[in-house]
């Protein structure tokens, strides 16, 4: 196993230990209702695909204009949170790993909320790859993030992209946490064959939504 591995092996072990507060700790997230707004406002439509789900916290935003939602995540305690948050037999919850996950299908929209800034740099284009594969001809693809990075969390320096969390009984865990920017994330994705906008927050929270160029 290679450390990059590793890495997010604790990751994940990091995120089934907080599960339980986890959709209450973004519903705490200042800019939480203009992020609200702007999925609603996107009008996520047809077959969605949420990556990395979580805890169910924009699940029911999808669900207002979606037909069906296949929502996907590697920790199982937070699919137990979302399915408890959701109870609606339109969407199929989906235990697995991105990293070596594939749709059997195309979705309408592929959606991911507080996700691409864990995907370590080096395995930027391979899940851009994924949301290529998983999307439908004309589909749409909408996204939330931050760079919110604690001065405790980063012990390599700014420009590292692997942070340290604690849960509350101490234990230490490292986490991906690329700091991406609105311009650069725009700029990356464009030159990937991207057509999507970036719209900043506030305080290093974005949002973007776009789809593939013509």
């Amino acid at each position: 196993m290679s450390e990059q591995d590793v890495v997010l092996s604790e990751q994940v072990a990091y995120y089934r230990i907080r599960a339980a507060d986890y959709l209450e700790r973004h519903r705490l997230i200042p800019g939480f209702d203009e992020l609200a707004r702007a999925v609603t406002a996107f009008g996520p439509s047809g077959a969605v695909l949420e990556l990395a789900c979580g805890p169910g916290t924009w699940t029911p935003m999808l669900l207002r204009t979606a037909t069906t939602v296949t929502a996907v995540d590697a920790a199982p305690e937070m699919l137990d949170q979302a399915r408890r948050q959701v109870g609606d037999a339109r969407v199929e919850f989906v235990q697995a790993d991105l990293f070596s996950w594939r749709p059997s299908h195309v979705y309408d929209t592929v959606f991911f909320g507080f996700w691409l800034s864990h995907v370590p740099p080096g395995r930027f284009d391979s899940f851009w790859r994924l949301v290529d594969a998983s999307l439908a001809p004309d589909g749409r693809v909408f996204f939330i993030d931050d760079a919110w990075r604690t001065s405790d969390e980063v012990r390599g320096g700014q420009e590292t992209t692997t942070i340290v969390r604690r849960t509350a009984d101490g234990d230490e865990h490292r986490l991906v946490k690329a700091p991406y920017t609105s311009e650069a994330l725009q700029k990356r994705l464009a030159s990937l064959g991207w057509l999507i906008e970036v719209h900043d927050v506030i305080d290093g929270l974005f949002w973007g939504s776009g789809t593939r160029m013509r």
